[in-house]
């Protein structure tokens, strides 16, 4: 009831009778004031007058399942979202939760993580209450070689996100780093678990630097923030229901192919590799070129002069002639 009242707040203008609460939810007048002084206590700023009954003025910068609940629009993503305080790594929590029965949509999103993930094996720096880090769960019914474009579909997913809510310009460092400003501001890793012609669940994990002021000495010159870029803060919830919102349009386009046909367009107009020279850092032969888009399958095309050649995302790295991007 918790996060239905909050909802009703957030979705009034101006007053909320006690008694019109008590109505909707069929509880006491007390049970409804219990609620808003908790919410009080959870950093809500909740005006009440007599008479009038109870005016939401100011929200808290907090990612719980209340809140998220509060103003989740999504038909599946995130239906069943769980809420950590402190977790190893939400992808792992996850795997677990699919295992155990948890419908497709699952979504799990962590205040603080442990032993955050990253590619390749690489750790994901996870400070308490200044980033978002979140997984969603999927069991699709595709084909398990098409499965890898979804880490390309949730780039343009939390490209969108940010745009909509920092109002800044995010783009994608092919195949799914998200950056602002040229800064990495979003990593994205996407594990399977699979049979040779069926997929037992996706889970998709996503560390968004929001809040960082600063950052160790190895990446400081390649990792931004939403905070450092834009010269503000936000509230994290709203760009968690943008991403979950963006990624449920995305994925019905998704389906209809099963690659990227449908949001090509979208995404090569995000790349922020696309017309510039680019290292393919190939352990066989690395080479030069420009990068030129993607195609339906998610591979990047580059122009070497000579040929064009496709690369695929997991094979190599590409960076930027002249630095990160």
């Amino acid at each position: 009831m918790k996060a239905e009242i909050l909802r009703m707040l957030r979705e009034t203008e101006g007053y909320v009778s006690g008694q019109e609460m008590c109505n909707k939810f069929g509880v006491s007048r007390t049970a409804v004031w219990k609620v808003i002084n908790q919410l009080r206590e959870n950093g809500y700023e909740i005006e009440s007058i007599q008479n009038k009954g109870y005016h939401l003025l100011s929200v808290p910068d907090v990612i719980n399942g209340i809140e998220l609940e509060s103003i989740r629009n999504t038909k599946w993503a995130g239906s069943e979202t769980c809420y950590f305080d402190s977790l190893d790594s939400t992808n792992t929590k996850a795997k677990e939760l699919a295992e155990s029965g948890y419908p497709s949509g699952t979504f799990v999103v962590a205040e603080q993580q442990t032993a955050g993930k990253g590619r390749r094996g690489r750790s994901w720096v996870s400070p308490r209450g200044t980033d978002i880090y979140m997984t969603l769960m999927l069991k699709p019914d595709i084909n398990p070689n098409n499965a890898s474009m979804l880490t390309l579909v949730s780039a343009v997913a939390v490209c969108n996100a940010i745009r909509r809510v920092a109002e800044v310009q995010a783009m994608i460092k092919w195949p799914n780093d998200v950056v602002v400003n040229g800064k990495k501001i979003c990593g994205i890793l996407t594990e399977m678990s699979a049979q040779f012609d069926y997929i037992n669940h996706i889970v998709i994990g996503i560390g968004i630097n929001v809040h960082n002021e600063h950052f160790p000495e190895e990446i400081a010159e390649t990792a931004g923030s939403l905070l450092l870029e834009c010269g503000r803060r936000f509230h994290r919830a709203d760009l968690i229901e943008g991403f979950l919102e963006e990624f449920e349009r995305l994925y019905d386009i998704y389906l209809e192919t099963e690659d990227m046909t449908g949001m090509q367009k979208e995404y090569d107009q995000m790349l922020v590799n696309r017309g510039r020279q680019v290292r393919v850092l190939d352990p066989k032969e690395p080479f030069e070129g420009k990068a030129m888009g993607i195609t339906k399958r998610g591979e990047l095309i580059v122009d070497t002069w000579e040929s064009r050649k496709l690369v695929s995302s997991g094979e190599v790295s590409v960076r930027g002639i002249y630095g990160y991007v």
